[in-house]
């Protein structure tokens, strides 16, 4: 049984924001969907340093965000929506909240629910083909937008490669139970991650998700041992005021490059 518990989450009027935001955001790039970006921001949520500034949104936008957003206050207001996911996203995977209880499961993610109906809704909208639309299953976009960033150039995730050993390994099963959330249901890929599991257990695609979700938890306190330090900041001692300028004018330091 999982133990849920009742973290932070989006307002009903935030989520409507959030998606309003995410469907004008797809017209401009087609990765985009409101499950693709709030994988992504879960990913800068559980990584190894907290998101400054804007940078969660460069992995994100591209040239797409501010050709649909060009107005200064429409582009403001969307940063907000997204914004306000990612502060919901950084309070459900709070390491301390996460250490304090490490059976509950906080984070909430947004997925579709493909069921039968779904599909065949979107074969009719001419949104995929009918073999496409058998491939569809929750969570697949999440994982998508969540890899995205983890496997990003310059990704602070990128700092796991320095890991080795056990640790490593520790990393790299969490990552699985995370991707397998992708593969279709009666996939091959998916039949060999389960092999991998408990031979008796049958689990199901809500399963796979809490399962996944736990995983982006046990990453989130992974990185807690494993962040990368920062860079060691050398600086040269300063001058005395009458001793000579280093730059080699011949003056004293506090006439030239001290005044």
């Amino acid at each position: 049984m999982v133990l849920r518990i009742l973290p932070p989450d989006s307002t009903a009027d935030d989520l409507a924001a959030f998606e309003r935001t995410c469907e004008r955001w797809a017209g401009f790039d087609d990765r985009i969907s409101a499950e693709w970006v709030d994988g992504a921001l879960t990913a800068w949520a559980a990584g190894p340093v907290r998101p400054e500034g804007e940078a969660w949104l460069d992995t994100l936008a591209g040239d797409g965000f501010a050709r649909c957003f060009a107005d200064p206050a429409d582009a403001q207001a969307a940063r907000a929506a997204l914004q306000a996911r990612l502060g919901v996203l950084l309070a459900q995977l709070d390491a301390e909240a996460l250490l304090d209880a490490p059976d509950a499961l906080r984070l909430r993610p947004l997925m579709y629910a493909w069921d039968d109906e779904a599909r065949a809704q979107a074969v009719t909208d001419g949104v995929v083909t009918q073999e496409e639309a058998a491939q569809l299953a929750s969570g697949q976009e999440w994982v998508d937008g969540f890899l995205t960033v983890v496997e990003a150039e310059g990704s602070p995730w990128q700092a796991a490669d320095a890991v080795d050993g056990e640790d490593q390994e520790a990393f790299e099963a969490l990552l699985s139970e995370v991707a397998a959330v992708s593969f279709p249901d009666g996939s091959e890929a998916l039949r060999e991650h389960l092999a991998r599991q408990d031979p008796d257990a049958l689990p199901s695609r809500d399963d796979l998700i809490d399962q996944a979700c736990f995983a982006v938890q046990d990453l989130r306190v992974w990185w807690l041992d494993h962040a990368p330090r920062p860079a060691t900041r050398r600086v040269e001692a300063t001058p005395g005021r009458n001793d000579p300028c280093p730059c080699g004018s011949g003056r004293k330091y506090k006439k030239c490059h001290g005044a």
